[in-house]
Formats: C-alpha cells, sequence, structure tokens
C-alpha cells in the first residue's frame, strides 16, 4: 500500500505550502496534510493551478492579524470538483473561486485539494491551460471591478500607476479592448517594452507630472492606482479636476499617512476604491466567464510572468516580494 493511501487504494494525504508562522518565503514549508472530508455546504477541488497575489505576501509577513498559524495560503484557485456536496456543481466540473476568506479563515489554494464552501465555486468551460486559466480570476476581476469602480468610457483617458503588476497589465489588456487610451507607469525601464499601452512613463521617483503633462496637457481623466498609499495623493493632483481616481493596490501599505481629505482632494475629484471581495463567487461568475471568452479570443492577454511548482513556493515568494515580476506567478501543485 503506497504512502498516503487507505486500505482501498484511495489517496488520503496531500502536499500543501503552509506558512507556519509570520515571517520571509521560507516559513512557507511543504508538508504533507490530510485530505479534508467534505461537510454540508463545502466541496472538495483538486486544485491545478492557483495565482499567486501580493495580499497573500502580506499576509505571510504577519500584517493580517485576523489570520492564525499554520494555514494554507492562497485566495484563489483553478481545478476540478473531486468530491462534491451540491448537484448544480458534479464531480469532474471545472471551476474557479477567488476571495471569501480563502486562504486566511479557511485553507486556500497553495495545496493539491482544497475544502471550498460551494457559494465560491463558479464552474467555467474553457480549453485553457491551467496555468492560463489559474492567472483570471483575481487578477481580471481585480481590474474589471476597478475599471467599473471608475466609470471609464471609450475614448477617455486611463492613467494606470504599477502598470507591470499583474492587475495593471490586466487593466490595460481590457482597456484596450475597449477602446480606452491608456498610459502606464513602471520604476523598472527594462520593463517598459511588456507594457502595451499607449504611452510608458517611467517613474523615477520624481514628480511624475510632466510626463503626464506631456501626454495628457489637462491630465487623465482616470487614475487607477495600483501602488496604494504613498502615491494616492499625488494620483489626486495628476487626474483633470473633476476625474475620478480608484485605489486598488496595497503594494506601498494599507493606510494614508496624516491624510487631510478637504485639503489633499481637488475640488470635484473623485476618489473611489475597489476590493476584489465584492466579486466573489457567483457576484463575479458572469465576468470571468467573459474574461475567459476574451482571452480565448486573443482580446485580453493572460500575462503570466512565470509558473512555479509547489516545492518552489518559497522562490515565487521571493520573486514577488522583490519586485522581480511582469505580470501574473502562478502556481500548479
Amino acid at each position: 500500500m503506497a504512502r498516503g493511501d487507505d486500505s482501498t487504494g484511495m489517496k488520503t494525504t496531500m502536499r500543501a505550502a503552509v506558512c507556519v508562522r509570520a515571517g520571509g518565503p521560507d516559513v512557507l514549508e511543504v508538508r504533507e496534510l490530510p485530505i479534508p472530508a467534505v461537510r454540508d455546504g463545502w466541496s472538495l477541488v483538486r486544485v491545478m493551478g492557483a495565482g499567486l497575489n501580493r495580499s497573500e505576501l502580506r499576509t505571510r509577513q504577519g500584517h493580517s492579524p485576523s489570520v492564525t498559524f499554520p494555514r494554507v495560503l492562497g485566495i484563489e484557485c483553478v481545478g476540478v470538483v473531486a468530491d462534491s456536496t451540491d448537484p448544480l456543481l458534479p464531480d469532474g466540473t471545472t471551476v474557479a473561486a477567488v476571495m471569501g476568506e480563502m486562504g486566511r479563515e479557511f485553507d486556500g489554494g497553495y495545496a493539491e485539494y482544497a475544502l471550498l464552501p460551494n457559494s465560491l465555486l463558479v464552474p467555467v468551460t474553457t480549453t485553457l491551460p491551467w496555468d492560463v486559466l489559474a492567472a483570471l480570476p483575481e487578477t481580471y476581476l481585480t481590474a474589471q471591478g476597478s475599471l467599473d469602480a471608475l466609470g471609464v468610457a471609450p475614448g477617455e483617458r486611463l492613467l494606470i500607476r504599477g502598470g507591470t503588476s499583474s492587475v495593471g497589465m490586466a487593466a490595460a489588456s481590457i482597456a484596450a479592448g475597449h477602446g480606452v487610451r491608456t498610459a502606464a507607469t513602471t520604476r523598472r525601464r527594462d520593463k517598459v517594452d511588456a507594457l502595451a499601452v499607449d504611452h510608458v512613463l517611467v517613474d523615477d521617483g520624481g514628480s511624475l507630472a510632466a510626463s503626464v503633462r506631456a501626454v495628457w496637457p489637462e491630465g487623465p481623466d482616470h487614475v487607477l492606482d495600483l501602488v496604494g498609499t504613498s502615491t494616492a495623493v499625488d494620483s489626486l493632483r495628476l487626474v483633470r479636476r473633476g476625474g475620478t481616481v480608484c485605489m486598488t493596490g496595497t503594494l506601498s501599505g494599507w493606510l494614508i499617512p496624516d491624510f487631510e481629505p478637504v485639503a489633499m482632494i481637488p475640488s470635484g475629484t473623485r476618489l473611489t476604491a475597489f476590493h476584489s471581495d465584492n466579486l466573489k463567487g457567483g457576484a463575479g461568475a458572469s465576468a470571468l466567464r467573459r474574461v475567459v471568452r476574451e482571452v480565448e479570443a486573443g482580446v485580453y492577454r493572460p500575462n503570466v510572468d512565470r509558473v512555479f511548482d509547489l516545492d518552489d513556493i518559497a522562490s515565487a515568494h521571493r520573486r514577488m516580494e522583490n519586485n522581480e515580476a511582469t505580470g501574473k506567478l502562478v502556481l500548479t501543485p
């Protein structure tokens, strides 16, 4: 009888990357765990791919006080239903799942199997490879939700700050597919060629205003800020008067120090935000299926940077933490 099999030959254990405590990438340890048993309202998914996200990095670093360790991280995954408790999700159904406290309140996608609430499982019909499909849910739903929050329309001008992030590249892909004029920033000159936008602006830490005004003298109609708190106030100055800034990214943290809304938000300019938990489960099902169709048709680009095996999870987190990726990092258990 093989290790991890019961007397019937059925597999009873799985490999998972466990975050054993808060710390650096090396606190992610690959361990053998029991395969979770299904319970009412929850089904077992065989994970075929999981996108990596900076929120997982911040949880690993100890910045998510509600998360207790050890924990299998991973706020999204794609795979196949292996043991269903929902007749609408029979065994063998291809599904995607994202957010809903995956990898935080309960174990997530950094494993060969994940026990997930049925309400999070979105059936998907596609011929895309698993690594490509795994790059889409969190990234593209976040990008789409952010563009919806901004109210971007064809012909308008969109500035994406943090353009070589996975969400930034997805937002550029969606915007271009709908006739939006785009510009994006990057701090890395070696990543300029990776950006499929109308204008690439290198953010060298100085004033970005001159570069933006050279492209759009009146300023962009919208700014999607994926860098976060360190650039939020500057983004409010860059957008045209009456335009909108959407805060989606947290690359520079969660809080804006000494934020004074009346003094720092120009009169008539709008500041909004988007959180991808708004599109978990059924709420994001139609949007995700549309994204899959557009990727299959070649309208949207999946922007996969690199695919890692489970054993290389620490290396994957190190690449993410060092901002070396251009696009999405994917784990294939």
